[in-house]
């Protein structure tokens, strides 16, 4: 092997390196704050993103791993989310999902869409949602 292709492997390797230690980066920058959680989202595409889920007064954001951008891909009024169920991923979308991971129906203003994340993720997200006031009585904080 010549040295120009021994330096564009050591710089192939550098530069992957170096995404991956950005994505780590990302992703324990976002972790860092209380009301989060490890997600991916599906909506009506069929494609997974990679993510993290923000709980907020009023709303669920999710940001999007693979951005550098502070600013929620997502924003979900926690008045209008609704919980479908949930299921084990199936066929394909279970080599994408990590394991031990549950897909959970959502709907938000008549989108469905689809989030996967963790049970106890799972379960906190079902209980934000019913410890809210109920729609017209009192006052979403």
């Amino acid at each position: 092997m010549n040295d120009l292709g021994l330096l564009i492997i050591i710089l192939a390797a550098v530069a992957v390196a170096l995404m991956m230690g950005a994505l780590l980066l990302r992703r324990s920058q976002l972790r860092g704050a209380l009301g989060t959680f490890d997600a991916s989202i599906c909506l009506v595409s069929g494609r997974w993103r990679m993510g993290v889920c923000r709980y907020a007064e009023q709303e669920l954001e999710f940001m999007s791993l693979y951005s550098l951008s502070p600013i929620p891909r997502h924003r979900f009024q926690r008045s209008q989310l609704q919980i479908n169920g949930w299921r084990e991923p199936q066929g394909a979308e279970a080599a994408k999902l990590p394991g031990g991971w549950i897909v959970v129906g959502l709907g938000h203003g008549g989108q469905e869409f689809e989030l996967a994340m963790n049970y106890g993720a799972y379960t906190g997200l079902s209980a934000w949602l019913e410890a809210g006031p109920v729609v017209g009585i009192g006052t979403w904080r």
